[in-house]
């Protein structure tokens, strides 16, 4: 980690905005390598909508949030996909890791992208020369030697860090404000880098179309063009009267700030993780014990993948358990040390679990979290009794390096393979939710 550098003007800092390209959709395709380059959509089939699309799906006009009928009749041979937020998470979760080894004021804005002032760690690494050779797309993929010495060399650093270790193109924009990496971020699509130095940034806004603009939808434009205005450059010299008459003063006021690049909000580091989980609902209400403890040993291989993937430990393990009545008991217990051992996670969620005196047998959900995450760095893990003879923890990045290559259902447990069949659940009810932590 560079250790960032306390700044009082922000007039000299030097944002950059990451954004993954189809994230959801990018993500399947690394446990789906043959379904690359054919229009591939994430969402509800055949009802609901659509989370991502390839932009081979693009380029027949879908658009995430379109109903999934209207894709299926753009599109009649895309692929459709279920989603899998728990996969989903855990890719942004090293995403962020990426993100951090630059700098620590990492802002996360979604999912699948986030603001970085990475002015500090340009300071340690060299001046701002040659900025604006950054101007337009790509410089170089693995940012050459001497990567730190530019903003646009930090940036295509961590484009190639991404997509070799998470097999995810971004794309990336870099700015003097927050509002410009915005809007070069979207110019650098799909898979590029756009750098805007201080300098250029009228150039860079004014010719664009006001659609460009963060913030700028479909009503807001078509006022805009009512009004003349098409480009930011016309937005940018409109009177700020008129468009405080039309858009209020508060909104038309900052409609022109904008329009020049001036954007006051400062990146703010977003707060770490404190703790993540997993849960299942079921299908139907289950007594059965070997249902309920495949899913206790379920839930905390995946938060015990998500951790690894964060690089982070935590010592209190909690289970939540709802019964077919709706109503909700938790339990917790605090391990000797850290952990993010599946194992050592699961035996303490069992065990939380087989000392419940249940007076509600039947059960509708259960989950499983970890809570008090620190840096594995700032951790000092205990050996587990079991390790010297049974390598859990070897294992366990075995398991976690076979899924960074081949996916996430290249290596599985045995027990987690074997079906156990459940009655069908009632029309009025979801097969199954998940929820992740933090």
């Amino acid at each position: 980690m560079y250790d960032e550098v306390v700044r009082d003007d922000r007039a000299s800092r030097i944002i950059m905005h990451v954004d993954m390209d189809a994230f959801y959709a990018s993500v399947e395709l690394r446990r789906r390598p043959e379904l690359r380059g054919r229009p591939v959509i994430v969402g509800g089939y055949p009802r609901g909508v659509v989370l991502s699309a390839t932009y081979e799906a693009r380029a027949f006009g879908i658009r995430s949030g379109m109903a999934s009928g209207q894709a299926v009749r753009l599109a009649p041979n895309a692929v459709f996909l279920d989603p899998d937020f728990d996969s989903y998470t855990a890719v942004s979760a090293g995403i962020a890791a990426v993100f951090r080894s630059v700098t620590s004021v990492v802002e996360s804005a979604s999912i699948d992208e986030a603001y970085l002032d990475i002015t500090g760690a340009l300071r340690m690494f060299g001046s701002r020369m040659g900025m604006g050779m950054g101007m337009g797309m790509g410089v170089g993929r693995s940012g050459g030697e001497g990567w730190g010495q530019t903003p646009a060399g930090i940036g295509e650093y961590v484009r190639a860090v991404v997509a070799d270790e998470q097999q995810i193109a971004c794309s990336v924009g870099i700015g003097p404000t927050k509002f410009v990496a915005k809007v070069a971020s979207k110019q650098a699509k799909p898979d590029g880098l756009v750098d805007v130095p201080p300098d250029r940034v009228e150039a860079f806004l004014h010719p664009l179309p006001v659609e460009a603009m963060w913030g700028v939808g479909a009503k807001t434009a078509e006022r805009l063009h009512n009004l003349g205005i098409n480009t930011i450059g016309e937005l940018a010299h409109t009177p700020r009267g008129g468009l405080r008459r039309t858009f209020g003063p508060h909104a038309g006021g900052m409609l022109r700030e904008l329009a020049w690049g001036r954007d006051g909000r400062q990146v703010v580091a977003s707060e770490p993780e404190r703790s993540i989980g997993s849960q299942e609902t079921f299908g139907a209400d289950s007594d059965s014990d070997a249902v309920i403890r495949r899913e206790l040993l379920r839930m905390a291989d995946k938060t015990a993948g998500r951790m690894r993937k964060a690089s982070l430990v935590g010592r209190t393990v909690t289970i939540s358990v709802r019964f077919a009545d709706f109503a909700d008991l938790t339990r917790s217990i605090t391990l000797p040390s850290a952990t993010d051992v599946t194992e050592e996670i699961y035996a303490a969620a069992l065990g939380l679990y087989e000392r419940l005196r249940l007076d509600r047998p039947r059960i509708r959900r259960v989950g499983v979290r970890v809570e008090g995450l620190v840096p594995i760095e700032k951790a000092c893990l205990q050996p587990t009794l079991l390790e010297p003879e049974l390598g859990w923890r070897d294992a366990d990045h075995a398991v976690d390096a076979a899924i960074g290559r081949f996916g996430s259902g290249a290596v599985r447990r045995a027990v987690l393979t074997q079906r156990i069949s459940r009655p069908p659940a009632p029309d009025w009810q979801p097969r199954s939710s998940r929820s992740e932590g933090g």
